[in-house]
């Protein structure tokens, strides 16, 4: 510790009068500052600063778990250890940033029919196109709120159709539908999840699903859980991505996100 504090304070007293007045001796000194660091404290130095650059491509917006992934796909540090890594990144006081904003999205307090909730929680399915879940989030685009519809497939946790729209009108929600059966196809009794917002109960909505050969599907009452994929999916969205960009417009906020 005294050899720490001797090289911290050069710029401001000389080497010659600290180890006099620390009692130590000045070769001892030279020894310890000219002395190879060991192999661990080595690779520790470069570990700590591969976090460090790490975190600053994510924008502050990774935590342990991220970073080790990024970690591990490196030769040198294929073998490190969440922990360790967690460790480390308290100690340089990086913490994965998130957002705190919230806007509601669903509207649930409305005369609609509503459909059972079919999927259950099912959120492990064998094949394609058995059942794709759908949900609504917000994003800032220049000074107004922008609505992003996406439909993901349970199998391959995909997203097989998206709209961003300035409206939360139920024409999004329709127009995301349409890009992901046009893209995927599917066969006749595809299960649709969402929650029991208005966009998704509404009679347009319905319809189109029931033109298509679809069976809705919908959450619980306040139960986030019955749509734990596609919220999962958004907020790895808003914290991984959204968080720290600034859309002008809607063509620019589109291109990031395609």
């Amino acid at each position: 510790m005294r050899f720490c504090f001797i090289r911290d304070h050069r710029s401001h007293f000389s080497v010659k009068r600290m180890c006099r007045t620390l009692k130590v001796s000045k070769s001892g000194y030279y020894a310890w500052v000219n002395r190879r660091p060991s192999r661990r404290t080595a690779e520790t130095t470069r570990l700590r600063s591969r976090i460090f650059q790490l975190y600053e491509e994510h924008s502050g917006c990774a935590g342990s778990p991220m970073i080790t992934a990024d970690l591990r796909a490196e030769t040198e540090f294929r073998r490190v250890s969440r922990q360790r890594v967690a460790r480390h990144m308290r100690q340089l006081g990086l913490r994965c940033q998130t957002s705190r904003r919230f806007v509601v999205t669903t509207d649930s307090k409305h005369a609609e029919p509503i459909a059972p909730n079919r999927l259950n929680r099912q959120f492990t399915v064998s094949f394609p196109n058995t059942a794709w879940v759908t949900d609504i989030t917000y994003l800032k685009v220049g000074r107004k709120w922008h609505y992003l519809t996406v439909f993901i497939d349970l199998f391959s946790r995909i997203v097989v159709g998206w709209d961003l729209s300035n409206s939360l009108e139920r024409h999004s929600v329709i127009r995301a539908f349409r890009k992901a059966f046009a893209r995927r196809r599917p066969p006749h009794g595809l299960l649709i999840h969402s929650d029991r917002g208005i966009q998704f109960a509404s009679h347009d909505f319905r319809s189109e699903l029931r033109r298509h050969g679809c069976v809705q599907s919908m959450s619980r009452k306040g139960n986030c859980w019955d749509n734990a994929v596609a919220e999962s999916f958004f907020h790895t969205l808003k914290t991984q991505f959204v968080r720290h960009r600034r859309f002008s417009n809607s063509l620019e906020a589109k291109l990031a996100l395609f």
